[in-house]
C-alpha cells in the first residue's frame, strides 16, 4: 500500500485554533483539515444540535408534497409507500409508513419491488398494483428520479406520485406532483448529500411543522436514518452528521422494536456507526438480496418484540445464506480473472449467467480488495444481463458507465457504486468500451491502494485526555474518516504473534522510546510478522481505538499497515 501524508498549509490557522480551544496542535490540525477553523465551528462539530437542521421547506417541491399528503389525509385516500429493496430504501419506507400510521387514520400500505422480477426503481407492475387496489397517492423513496415514462404511465391511471430521491437527476425530471431531490439544479436546499431515508425524514419533518404537532417526537425516527446513513456511505458532514449523531443516541437508548431485535446479537456496550455498517446493515440488506425486501420492512415496522425476534432470526438466516453465496461466487470470479490476463489491465469485468443477482455487488467489492481497479460483475437476469459496479478511491464509475450508455438498457447510481442492464449481444462491446474509457481517464496512482495519514504522532502523546477528545470526532464515515496516524521507531516488546484463521492477523504490544506499552491489533497483516520480530524497529499507520475487555477499557492501536523503518 502507498502511504500519503495529508498535506496542510495551515500552520498559522492550526496554531490559532489550538490556542483558542486550548487543545494540542494535533487536535487542532485534525479540525482544520475538516475545515473547522473557529470556536463556533468547533462547537457545532463537537456539540451537534437538532436546531442545526435546515428548514425542510427550503427543498424544491416540499410545499407541494406536504399539501398533497395533507389533502390525502383529509380525504381519507389510500396511500402506498414505495421504496428500493436495499437498506436505504427499506428504512425510508418504514420511517414514512410509521409516521403516517401514527398521525393519520388512512389506509397506509407498503410496496418493495422484487429485485429479480421487477428490478430497481419504480416498476410498471407496482403502478398496476396501485391502480388495481385503488391507491391514489404513492410516495416513492430512494428511487424514481429517472422514472419519466413510469410516472407518465401512472398519470394516465390517475395515480399521483411524490418522489423522494437522492440519485443524480438527468436533464428532465418526472412529471410527478412533487420531486424532492437536493441534486436538482433548481433546488436551493443547502445540503446536497442526504441519503434517501434522510429525504424521507425531511418530508415527515415538514409534515410535522405543517400539522403543528404540540408534542413532536420527530427525533425518535432518527435511528432508521442513522442506519441508512451508515449503509449508504453518504458524507458524514453537515446535516448528515447531526442526523447520525442523534440517530445513534436513539439506537443506544430506545430503538425501533425491529432494530432492537437485530442488535440483541451485538455484544458491545455501545452501538457505533461501525456496528451499524458491518452488523445491522448487512442483515437488513440480506432480505432483498436473498428473499424479498418486504421482509426487512415487516421487521422494521413490527411493534411486538417477540414477533420481531422471529423476523430477526429469519433475517439472520438470509444473511448466512448471503455470506455463503458471497464466498462461492467471489472464488469463481477470482479464478475467472486469474485465467484471463486482459482482466488485469485497467478494469475487472466478469460474467457468469447463474451468479446470484443479490450478491454481485458484494462480490465486486471483494474483487477490488484483490485487484484494486474499477469492477463490474455481471449475471443473467431474465432476458438481459445485469451488473453491479464498484470503484476505487477517486474514480467516478458512474461517469465511466454513462460514457458507454449507447450499449445499455438502463443504468444509475453514484460515483463509487452503480448498477446497469444491457442486452446479452451488447456485452462484449460494452466491456471493450468501458475498458477503453477507464484506460483514458484513470490516473495511474488510483490503481494502487492508498492510506492517507493525517498526522505523525509519538506514542507519548496518546494520553487519556487526547483520546477523550478524539472520540468526540465520531461518528466516522466518508468526509470524516476516523483519523489515521503514523509513527516510526516502533518495536514490539517480544509478545507479537499471529492469531485468527490461518494466522491472518497480528497481536502486538508496542513501545516507542520511553512510552507506555500499547496493545495493538493488525487485521489481515499476519504476513508482516517478519518485519517486527526480534524487537526490530518499524513504522506503522494506525487508528486509535478503545478495547473493552470484561468491562475494563484501555486504549488500543489498530494497525492498518506496517513497513520497515528503512
Amino acid at each position: 500500500m502507498h502511504w500519503e501524508v495529508k498535506s496542510t498549509d495551515s500552520e498559522k490557522e492550526i496554531k490559532a485554533l489550538s490556542k483558542e480551544l486550548n487543545v494540542c496542535s494535533t487536535t487542532a490540525s485534525l479540525l482544520v483539515s475538516r475545515d473547522i477553523k473557529s470556536f463556533e465551528a468547533a462547537k457545532t462539530f463537537f456539540r451537534p444540535s437538532l436546531d442545526h437542521l435546515h428548514d425542510p421547506f427550503l427543498m424544491k417541491d416540499m410545499d407541494k408534497a406536504v399539501k398533497r399528503i395533507l389533502e390525502a389525509i383529509k380525504n381519507d385516500e389510500k396511500i402506498l409507500i414505495y421504496g428500493d429493496y436495499d437498506v436505504d430504501g427499506t428504512t425510508s419506507v418504514a420511517l414514512v409508513c410509521k409516521y403516517l400510521k401514527r398521525n393519520s387514520t388512512n389506509q397506509i400500505s407498503t410496496y418493495i419491488p422484487d429485485r429479480y422480477n421487477e428490478g430497481y426503481g419504480i416498476s410498471y407492475q407496482s403502478i398496476d398494483y396501485a391502480a388495481d387496489n385503488e391507491f391514489s397517492l404513492v410516495i416513492a423513496l430512494d428511487c424514481g428520479i429517472k422514472a419519466i415514462d413510469k410516472i407518465s404511465y401512472a398519470n394516465n391511471k390517475n395515480i399521483d406520485y411524490i418522489i423522494c430521491d437522492h440519485h443524480k437527476p438527468e436533464t428532465s425530471i418526472p412529471d410527478a406532483v412533487a420531486v424532492l431531490n437536493p441534486l436538482r439544479e433548481d433546488c436551493r436546499y443547502p445540503f446536497k448529500y442526504l441519503c434517501g431515508c434522510g429525504i424521507g425524514f425531511k418530508l415527515i419533518q415538514a409534515l410535522d411543522i405543517s400539522q403543528d404537532v404540540s408534542e413532536s417526537n420527530i427525533e425518535n425516527y432518527l435511528d432508521l436514518v442513522a442506519v441508512a446513513i451508515g449503509a449508504d456511505l453518504v458524507p458524514l458532514i453537515g446535516e448528515n452528521r447531526t442526523l447520525c449523531y442523534f440517530g445513534l443516541k436513539i439506537i443506544n437508548t430506545s430503538p425501533t422494536i425491529g432494530l432492537k431485535a437485530i442488535i440483541r446479537g451485538i455484544n458491545k456496550p455501545e452501538i457505533t456507526l461501525s456496528e451499524v455498517s458491518f452488523y445491522i446493515a448487512p442483515r437488513i440488506n440480506s432480505a432483498g438480496r436473498i428473499k424479498h425486501g418486504n421482509n426487512a420492512v415487516e421487521l422494521l415496522l413490527e411493534e411486538n418484540f417477540d414477533d420481531a425476534i422471529t423476523f430477526s432470526k429469519e433475517i439472520d438466516n438470509f444473511n448466512l445464506e448471503r455470506r455463503g453465496l458471497d464466498q462461492l461466487i467471489t472464488g469463481q470470479a477470482l479464478k475467472q480473472i486469474e485465467n484471463n490476463e486482459e482482466q488485469k489491465n485497467f478494469t475487472s469485468v466478469v460474467f457468469k449467467k447463474d451468479w446470484h443477482k443479490g450478491v454481485i455487488g458484494i462480490v465486486a467489492s471483494r474483487l477490488i480488495e484483490k485487484y484494486y481497479r474499477p469492477t463490474l460483475v455481471f449475471t443473467k437476469s431474465n432476458d438481459v444481463l445485469a451488473a453491479s459496479a464498484r470503484s476505487v478511491k477517486g474514480y467516478d464509475i458512474y461517469n465511466a458507465i454513462e460514457s458507454c450508455k449507447e450499449h445499455l438498457i438502463q443504468f444509475g447510481g453514484h460515483k463509487y457504486a452503480a448498477g446497469l442492464t444491457l442486452k446479452p449481444e451488447n456485452y462484449l462491446a460494452f466491456k471493450s468500451s468501458f475498458e477503453e474509457h477507464v484506460k483514458k481517464t484513470i490516473e495511474k496512482k488510483m490503481l494502487t491502494p492508498t492510506i492517507i495519514t493525517e498526522e505523525k504522532i509519538q506514542l507519548l502523546d496518546i494520553t487519556p485526555k487526547f483520546f477523550r477528545i478524539l472520540k468526540q470526532f465520531a461518528p466516522f464515515g466518508p468526509s470524516n474518516k476516523q483519523p489515521v496516524f503514523w509513527s516510526d521507531n516502533l518495536k514490539d516488546t517480544g509478545y507479537c504473534k499471529t492469531v485468527g484463521e490461518d494466522g491472518k492477523h497480528l497481536k502486538l504490544s508496542l513501545k516507542q522510546g520511553s512510552s507506555d506499552i500499547f496493545k495493538a491489533i493488525a487485521f489481515g497483516l499476519g504476513d508482516k510478522l517478519s518485519l517486527i520480530m526480534n524487537k526490530t524497529q518499524f513504522s506503522a499507520a494506525f487508528n486509535i481505538d478503545e478495547n473493552n475487555w470484561n468491562g475494563v477499557k484501555s486504549i488500543q492501536l489498530k494497525l492498518l499497515d506496517i513497513k520497515s523503518n528503512d
